[in-house]
């Protein structure tokens, strides 16, 4: 549930943020403003010595988006909780391959007290099947075992049995980005990806989990939470 919703109050907003990204100048400019606020635009355009006609689309941008306050006869103020938010947005833009683990793999001639015992070594999300030219077939999630394993004599009968086969399977690609990743873990109630390449689509080059991205959207968040209180 804690998932669901951090990464829902991003989604929600995803289509409004995700080319979202500051250019040169307009960190410059909240940069100045953060250190020397408030100021009015004209002070601004001397300080960056840029005319005010280059200079307004950058501060309309910016206090379009919350980054920066206008407040008549005071000037532009720094909004750094806003500011925070858009550094949030960066980081769902960092690239799966950036966070992705090694996949936990068995072949097709497994059983499924085999895969079993394999997931829990591991301590895996899931588990992925392989044929013998090491290309995708099929997925095993834990609560797939576990309903096999009441349903089946699981020493005798092969993973073939209980996994989702390709192409019904959801894929991703290294140079995704992790809200990418995030919008089709929930949009299709998953906790795994495999990371595939592009050229292949049974190439599995590693997994991205709905753990392994909490886990890196905390430790962001601490850091961020840190960086705020040095400043």
């Amino acid at each position: 549930m804690f998932f669901q919703s951090l990464f829902g109050t991003y989604i929600e907003y995803r289509k409004v943020f995700c080319e979202l990204k500051l250019s040169e100048r307009q960190k410059k400019i909240v940069e100045i403003v953060k250190d020397q606020q408030p100021l009015s635009g004209e002070k601004i355009s001397d300080l960056l010595d840029i005319s005010r006609a280059t200079l307004r689309s950058d501060l309309s941008f910016l206090t379009l988006v919350g980054i920066l306050k206008a407040t008549p006869k005071v000037g532009y103020t720094y909004s750094g909780s806003d500011l925070e938010s858009v550094f949030f947005f960066d980081t769902f833009r960092k690239e799966v391959a950036d966070i992705m683990t090694s996949p936990v793999l068995v072949t097709s001639d497994s059983y499924i007290q085999d895969a079993i015992i394999t997931l829990f070594m591991y301590d895996a999300d899931v588990i992925y099947v392989i044929d013998e030219d090491k290309l995708l077939l099929g997925i095993m999630s834990r609560k797939d075992l576990l309903r096999a394993s009441l349903n089946s004599n699981i020493a005798s009968t092969p993973v073939a049995v209980c996994m989702t086969r390709m192409p019904h399977i959801k894929t991703c690609h290294k140079n995704m980005n992790i809200l990418e990743a995030a919008v089709l873990l929930q949009d299709y109630a998953i906790d795994s990806l495999p990371i595939v390449d592009q050229e292949n689509e049974r190439q599995i080059l590693g997994s991205v989990t709905k753990t392994a991205l909490l886990d890196y959207i905390i430790q962001q968040a601490r850091s961020t939470e840190v960086n705020r209180e040095e400043e």
